[in-house]
C-alpha cells in the first residue's frame, strides 16, 4: 500500500504545482492584456507641424512626459525655453534634447514654481528677453506621499508647485502670450481629479496628506483651465488654455512613494501604465497641431476631448477660485489683468 500513498503524494503535488503554474500563466496573460489595450488605446500624434520660428515654454522638462514633450517640440524647430528647477540635472538634459533634435535655440532658465518670488524672477527675464510667446505648457508637478511641507510663501507645498505658482506664472505672461497671438496654453490636468474634491474655504490645506492633495490640485488645475479659458474667449484675446490628462505614466512621479508600498506600485506601474512618450502625446497635440488651434476650454485625453465632471464645471466656483488664487499668489494692482 506503501506505493500507493507515495502516487497519491506525487499527484498532490503535481497538482499543487500545476495549480501554481497556472496561476502564474492566468496573471502573466492578464497583466499583457491590460499593457496591449494600454498600447492600443494610447492617442498618438503624428502631425507634422512645423514651429520654426515659435517660442514655447515647458516647465519641468527634465524628465517624464515634460522631456518627452521638449524633445517633440525641439525637434520641431522651435525655440525652446526649459523652465526647470534643478540647473544641474537640466543641463545634462538640455544637452540631450539638443543632441536628438539638432536644434540649437534650446535655452535652460531657472524656474521653482513652489516660490512666488521665483516666478515673478523668471516671468520678469522672459518678458524682457522674449519678443514673443506662442505656447505655454504648464507640465511640471510634485506629488509628496507623507510629510507636511509649507513653502516660503506659506503655502502648502503641493498646492504651490501644481497650482497657485503655475497660476502665477500665467498671469504674468498673460500679455506676452496675447501680443503673439494666436497662441496657446496648456495644463496638464490628471483623471486623478476625480478622487478629490476643491474645498473652496480652505484653498491652501496645509494640514491634509499630500498623497492627497495632488488629486486636489489636478482639480484646481481644471478649475483654472476652465476658468481662464472663458476670460480669455470673452476678451477676445486670441488665446486659447485646454488641459488634459496624460494617462497614468511610468515616470518619476512615483519615486516619493516610500518602500515597501512602492514594490506592489512598481509592478503595477511598469506592467499597466504608459510610458513617457506616450504619455506626452495628448500635450503635444494640444500645443502643435492646427485641429486644435481655435479649440479653447476643453479637457481631453488620448488627443481627444474628452467629459469632466459636473461639479467642476460649475462656473461660480470657477470665478470664486479665480479670485482666491489671485489672493493666495498677491496679485497687485501693477500685475497685468486679464
Amino acid at each position: 500500500m506503501m506505493w500507493y500513498a507515495e502516487t497519491l503524494s506525487y499527484l498532490h503535488t503535481f497538482n499543487l504545482v500545476a495549480l501554481i503554474l497556472n496561476v502564474i500563466l492566468i496573471a502573466v496573460v492578464s497583466l499583457a492584456t491590460i499593457k496591449a489595450y494600454t498600447w492600443m488605446t494610447t492617442g498618438l500624434y503624428n502631425g507634422n507641424t512645423n514651429m520654426k520660428g515659435k517660442v514655447v515654454i515647458i516647465t519641468g522638462c527634465n524628465s517624464g512626459i515634460g522631456k518627452e514633450t521638449a524633445k517633440d517640440i525641439a525637434k520641431r524647430g522651435a525655440r525652446l525655453i526649459m523652465a526647470c528647477r534643478n540647473i544641474e540635472v537640466s543641463s545634462k538634459v538640455r544637452d540631450e534634447i539638443i543632441e536628438y533634435s539638432g536644434n540649437n535655440n534650446v535655452v535652460l532658465m531657472e524656474l521653482d514654481l513652489s516660490s512666488l518670488n521665483s516666478v515673478r524672477k523668471f516671468a520678469g527675464k522672459i518678458n524682457q528677453q522674449e519678443s514673443r510667446l506662442d505656447v505655454l505648457i504648464n507640465n511640471a508637478g510634485v506629488a509628496k506621499t507623507f510629510g507636511k511641507t509649507i513653502t516660503e510663501d506659506n503655502l502648502e507645498l503641493t498646492m504651490a508647485t501644481n497650482q497657485y505658482g503655475p497660476y502665477l506664472l500665467t498671469r504674468l505672461l498673460l500679455p506676452l502670450l496675447k501680443k503673439s497671438a494666436p497662441s496657446r496654453i496648456v495644463i496638464v490636468a490628471s483623471e486623478l481629479y476625480r478622487f478629490a474634491k476643491l474645498n473652496l474655504d480652505k484653498p491652501n490645506p496645509t494640514n491634509q496628506i499630500p498623497a492627497y492633495l495632488y488629486y486636489v490640485s489636478k482639480y484646481a488645475n481644471i478649475m483654472f483651465s476652465n476658468e481662464l479659458a472663458r476670460r480669455l474667449n470673452e476678451s477676445n484675446s486670441g488665446v486659447t488654455c485646454n488641459c488634459l490628462h496624460p494617462g497614468m505614466i511610468d515616470s518619476g512621479i512615483w519615486r516619493n512613494v516610500p518602500f515597501p508600498l512602492n514594490l506592489p506600485i512598481q509592478l503595477v506601474v511598469k506592467t499597466m501604465f504608459k510610458t513617457s512618450e506616450q504619455g506626452a502625446q495628448t500635450t503635444i497635440y494640444l500645443a502643435v497641431s492646427e485641429d486644435v488651434e481655435k479649440t479653447n476650454g476643453k479637457y481631453f485625453k488620448d488627443c481627444k476631448e474628452a467629459s469632466l465632471r459636473n461639479d467642476i464645471l460649475n462656473v461660480e466656483n470657477q470665478k470664486k477660485y479665480w479670485d482666491i488664487c489671485e489672493k493666495l499668489v498677491k496679485i497687485g494692482p501693477c500685475d497685468p489683468r486679464v
